[in-house]
């Protein structure tokens, strides 16, 4: 699997620094499962930030904090999960997004003629997460963006106006992008896509029913 197109700078340090609200995270944390190169990208960035941290004058801090440090030295341990694997196996999704939706096999998607969709919970209350199953060689509607889209690529392909995504890519778009994914005929492209408003379709009956599509 070659990944060509990656997070950019300015998201990934947003990441790092745990800026990103649910939504966002939630691509870029997946991307980053399926993507060593960006994953080698953060490993820089956080050490970066960690030579920045260690070059900091210290400050004085409050009167009890040795007595706060050794309080929480006694309290349990706390379980840590175990990192996931980057690899992922067929019929499954990589994490964090298997913890949202389960396996490939297990979704319900709700129908929306050539395109399918199960829209995903986030407690942000900025972005809209939804994962889209594209029948193989058909178009999604023509539309621009109310705001930022981020689009990876879980399985298949799809091609628009600014190029061909294949698994791992990430297409982020905003409101100067009008286009028309269609997706690869070799097999469903499925995607995770995350916005922070509707889109705008060019279609004036899809706009009329996308309160009930709840895109």
């Amino acid at each position: 699997m070659s990944i060509k197109h990656h997070i950019n700078d300015e998201l990934l340090l947003d990441y790092a620094a745990g800026h990103l609200a649910e939504g966002w995270s939630l691509a870029v944390a997946t991307h980053l499962a399926m993507c060593p190169d960006c994953r080698e990208r953060l490993s820089l960035i956080e050490a970066a930030a960690g030579i920045m941290i260690d070059n900091l004058a210290p400050a004085d801090g409050p009167a009890d904090s040795w007595e706060r440090l050794l309080a929480r030295l006694e309290m349990p341990d706390t379980p840590v999960p175990p990192v996931p694997k980057p690899a992922i196996s067929p019929g499954e999704l990589p994490e964090p997004l298997r913890s949202y939706v389960g396996n490939l096999a297990d979704i319900k998607w709700r129908n929306m003629g050539n395109a399918k969709q199960v829209l995903i919970r986030t407690g942000d209350g900025q972005t809209q997460a939804r994962l889209l199953r594209i029948a193989a060689g058909k178009p999604v509607p023509e539309h621009s963006h109310g705001g930022r889209e981020l689009t990876l690529v879980l399985r298949g392909s799809f091609h628009d106006e600014v190029d061909h995504f294949g698994p791992g890519d990430l297409e982020d778009a905003d409101g100067d992008l009008t286009h028309q994914p269609i997706a690869g005929t070799e097999e469903d492209c499925i995607c995770l896509a995350v916005t922070d408003a509707p889109l705008k379709f060019s279609s004036r009956l899809l706009r009329l029913v996308q309160p009930m599509l709840g895109i």
